[in-house]
């Protein structure tokens, strides 16, 4: 895969829908590259308020088989066949599938923004280094990123929450851009 200008890759970044996703993925050299560059990002007090849980292969269904038997028990109407269906291969929309996991350490220098954010950048910092390398992603939550079986299933601790999913893959096509907001919209300046 080419790797693109940055500021060409930032000017031009871009999710790319999980049904416009395919192999192949990153190999483990390039997903080793990806982690080590999300972890490149602001952490005061190198607190690394972040964790990655990779789903490659034939972990990804087995991770759809746990979200059938977590909506199972957590939907109070009992989910069609059709939905069951869909939960079993959502991981399967990508070659690979990174959860990005948000923990927040007790800190008085560091507070709990600040590692939130930081773990916001790991996950962004994620996508970017993927698309430099020629990859597509998208980063989702969905309702499994909120659910109380999907938290027991990764065993995640007490103060680590789900910052979303990572999907990663080669896009099919390329996505059309979409409206972006104007400078003048959003930009302000302070004067005293």
């Amino acid at each position: 895969m080419a790797a693109m200008n940055t500021l060409d890759l930032l000017k031009t970044r871009r999710s790319v829908k999980t049904a416009m996703l395919t192999t192949p993925g990153p190999t483990a050299a390039d997903l080793d590259t990806i982690l080590m560059c999300a972890s490149r990002v602001p952490d005061h007090k190198r607190l690394v308020p972040w964790r990655f849980i990779v789903f490659e292969g034939e972990a990804r269904q087995a991770f759809g088989d746990v979200l059938v038997r977590t909506l199972q028990a957590e939907d109070k109407e009992q989910p069609s066949s059709a939905r069951l269906d869909i939960e079993r291969g959502r991981l399967m929309r990508a070659p690979t599938v990174v959860c990005v996991v948000s923990r927040v350490v007790p800190s008085v220098g560091a507070p709990e923004w600040e590692q939130i954010l930081s773990c916001g950048a790991a996950a962004l910092n994620l996508c970017l280094a993927a698309n430099a390398m020629g990859f597509g992603t998208c980063w989702i939550t969905e309702w499994y990123a909120y659910s109380p079986g999907v938290r027991a299933a990764l065993t995640l601790a007490d103060n680590e929450r789900i910052a979303g999913f990572v999907f990663i893959g080669t896009a099919k096509e390329r996505q059309a851009d979409r409206e972006r907001p104007a400078l003048s919209d959003i930009v302000s300046r302070w004067h005293a």
